[in-house]
């Protein structure tokens, strides 16, 4: 047995594009779901309630008004954990889990990181998020070895394939280089996959991004047994889906979750869900 996971940038979906999205989450292997660039509308809720009425435990921070974050979901019993306590800055852009498994406690973690442009607002912003949640995962740091982090980190490793020099600051590849020298997590794609080019998001194809990332601790690094590009979720045609502008990042350990949840099909749930009675005026 093993333990599945996948991290998926849904870009705030509509609603058509949410039940697309449904459909196709609801036919995957994985125990749980990081779900990022979520938001406080129609197509993020449907997503959710759909989950949490087909019996998967969901835990999605309060999004304010307008704003992005990341959502949960497993179909194992979940603990919430104290990350989403200690974020105190744009705070619905992180959450945790914790399982238990055969290799005793697994946090999982979810983060979607702010994007930028030129602006000085969207730099600061992007500057004051990473600073906060470097300090959030200090101040949750403790003797539980299995952690994993998983989402759209809006960063890419400084030996990136292209380069795409001068479109990022020296703080934005600080932040990545930190998961490993701050808190000594290991990129869990670069640990099976030294050398391989991948992307996970391409205005061309060309001129790919590696945004979407999986990290974990040492301990949890020695349960990985493959971590994958899931590219079908951004490809058009018969082979893809089109579901979102990002690949989806696979993560499967040699690990079992030892509370499974009762879960039904979350598509079927929604289908099953009666029209609201009509209003008269």
């Amino acid at each position: 047995m093993s333990l599945n996971l996948i991290t998926v940038n849904l870009g705030a979906p509509s609603v058509e594009r949410a039940h697309r999205q449904l459909e196709w989450l609801a036919d995957r292997v994985e125990d749980v779901f990081v779900l990022t660039e979520t938001k406080a509308a129609a197509g993020s809720m449907l997503i959710a309630e759909a989950f949490a009425a087909a019996g998967y435990t969901v835990t999605m921070p309060e999004h304010a008004p307008g704003e992005l974050g990341v959502m949960i979901v497993s179909k194992v019993a979940t603990e919430v954990d104290t990350i989403g306590a200690a974020m105190d800055y744009l705070p619905a852009r992180t959450a945790g889990v914790v399982v238990t498994t055969t290799g005793g406690p697994l946090r999982i973690l979810g983060a979607y990181v702010p994007s930028r442009d030129a602006s000085l607002g969207k730099t600061e912003r992007k500057k004051t998020w990473i600073t906060r949640f470097h300090a959030a995962l200090h101040a949750t740091a403790s003797d539980v070895p299995l952690l994993l982090l998983l989402g759209d980190l809006n960063v890419l490793e400084p030996t990136h394939t292209p380069p795409h020099r001068g479109q990022f600051a020296p703080f934005e590849y600080d932040f990545y280089t930190g998961l490993t020298r701050r808190h000594a997590l290991v990129d869990l794609f670069r640990h099976l996959h030294p050398a391989r080019v991948e992307h996970s998001w391409a205005r061309q194809v060309e001129l790919g991004y590696r945004y979407d990332h999986a990290h974990g601790s040492a301990a949890l690094a020695e349960q990985l047994t493959a971590c994958e590009y899931i590219h079908k979720t951004r490809q058009t045609g018969p082979d893809g889906a089109r579901l979102t502008d990002h690949s989806g990042l696979a993560v499967r350990l040699a690990l079992t979750a030892t509370t499974p949840l009762l879960t039904s099909d979350p598509s079927k749930a929604v289908r099953a869900r009666p029209e609201p009675e009509p209003t008269l005026f």
